[in-house]
Formats: C-alpha cells, structure tokens, sequence
C-alpha cells in the first residue's frame, strides 16, 4: 500500500515493473515478522563471532594452501574470491577466477558442502549454524583448496 500518487506509477497503470518472488505474500510476511521478532543484540553478536571464526579459518587453509584468494566478509555475510586483490566493487570482484571459485564449490559439493555456486553471490551464516558447521566448512576448504594451488 501507498499514497495513490506513487502506486498509479506502478505496471500495470504505470511504467515501472515491480515484482519479487515472494511480494505482497501473507505467508512471506509473516514469516519475515516472526523472523524479525527472533532477532536480537545477542544474535547479531553470536552470528559475528561465528563469521570472524570462519574468516580466520578460510584464511588459514588460504594461506596454507599458497592459493591467490581472499574472504570478503562482513558479519554473517561472505564471499570467497579468488583473487589477491581487494574486492570492493563490481569491477574488482569481476577480476577474480570464477572459474577457479567453480572448481571450489564442486570439491566442496562432493563433501558435502553446500555454498551458492556463484562467486558473486554472498553466503550468509544463520542462527541455525553452529561452530560445528563453521569447522566442516573450514575443514573441506583445507581438502579442496590445496588443489587448486
């Protein structure tokens, strides 16, 4: 909902498409709600601390693997980049070997690990993720990454 202005510039009346997967779905809201009713200080922290153990982990088996790459990542969210540079815009993260980030995930997926298959998307650590899973990532980054030295 909104002022009658600003919908009437919305397709069909208007020019500007609007869509998402998921928009304007009562159950997607009230899960967004419930979701955003969990959410607290302590979360945000525990979410954190799991994201600089996985940090600190992803660049030790880097660097033990003498591979060029590089964790982005704040918070919860990160990005494996293979690449020596930083990467701080759409054209530095296009520099990296996404073709090398490919052969990451599928060694990955074949011990059953599961990231998003695209470089440029963020992986995003939840409430529902321990140091347990923190560790088995870390863990197959040191098998795989080895391999792509």
């Amino acid at each position: 909902g909104g002022r009658a202005d600003i919908l009437a510039k919305i397709a069909p009346e208007g020019p500007v498409y609007q869509a998402g997967t998921l928009s304007g779905n009562p159950l997607a809201m009230a899960a967004g709600l419930a979701t955003l009713k969990k959410l607290s200080d302590g979360l945000y922290a525990c979410l954190d601390e799991l994201g600089a153990r996985l940090e600190a982990g992803l660049n030790q088996a880097i660097a033990d693997a003498g591979v060029a790459a590089r964790v982005q990542r704040l918070g919860s969210a990160f990005t494996l980049f293979f690449t020596r540079t930083k990467v701080v815009d759409f054209a530095t993260a296009k520099q990296a070997d996404a073709a090398k980030f490919g052969r990451f995930f599928h060694g990955l997926l074949q011990l059953g690990l599961y990231l998003s298959p695209a470089q440029l998307e963020a992986a995003f650590i939840s409430a529902a993720h321990t140091t347990v899973e923190i560790d088995a990532l870390v863990a197959g980054s040191r098998e795989v990454l080895p391999k792509l030295a």
